[in-house]
């Protein structure tokens, strides 16, 4: 079974390496990223914010996240809707940091990818996958970049996109969500001792993908 875990801040482009890589490898890309963003959209809609967390809690059990088609036809459905691109909005962004810190809902949503991984080769990314989701991957990355690069990034993909946002609004916003996710108490972002650091500033999500590749390949024939 192959397990290949990726962790890193926002906008370090672990999505799009993950999704790289397990094209090049024919395995499965599982979206965390995506799981957490869906769950913030569900609550959002619902006018219940990150500080009410017993309503949460309690609305847990209904929140349905699954995922259909391949590569790039591939998308995420939300209690049936298909929610792709709402949960790339910069709003759902911010407040999937915020519902990420609370133990319930990593509980919910790491039990649900727990169980994917034990039974098929995938490739995880987001924050806590190789520290906590899945700890005895035996591939295990963590994807940085500085703040400015990811900002820039992130203001490009939002432009393309037609969203009309000021750089130095995605930059805080970038700085504010690295402290919440480094800092909760619970399941912060760390980089484990046995990940391989990748400093992806200078490097195309290409050659990150292929640098991953090659390792897996190359510990696969040994």
């Amino acid at each position: 079974m192959i397990n290949i875990a990726i962790d890193g801040p926002s906008g370090a482009g672990k999505s799009t390496v993950a999704k790289l890589v397990a094209k090049k490898l024919g395995i499965t890309y599982l979206d965390t990223g995506a799981m957490y963003r869906a769950c913030a959209l569900y609550f959002m809609r619902r006018g219940i914010g990150a500080d009410d967390e017993r309503a949460i809690k309690k609305m847990l059990p209904d929140v349905e996240i699954s995922f259909t088609g391949e590569g790039e036809e591939k998308k995420v459905l939300l209690c049936g809707e298909d929610v792709s691109r709402a949960i790339r909005e910069h709003a759902v962004s911010k407040a999937a940091s915020d519902i990420s810190k609370l133990p319930c809902v990593r509980d919910f949503l790491v039990a649900s990818q727990r169980k994917i991984a034990a039974c098929s080769d995938v490739v995880l990314d987001g924050r806590d996958i190789t520290s906590n989701v899945l700890p005895h991957a035996e591939f295990k990355f963590y994807l940085t970049a500085s703040v400015q690069v990811r900002a820039v990034r992130r203001y490009k993909e939002l432009q393309a996109r037609g969203e009309n946002i000021e750089f130095d609004k995605i930059k805080a916003d970038i700085e504010d969500r690295d402290r919440n996710d480094m800092q909760r108490a619970y399941a912060p972002l760390v980089r484990t001792p046995d990940s391989v650091y990748i400093d992806s500033g200078d490097m195309t999500a290409e050659q990150v993908a292929q640098f991953i590749t090659d390792k897996v390949k190359a510990k696969n024939k040994n």
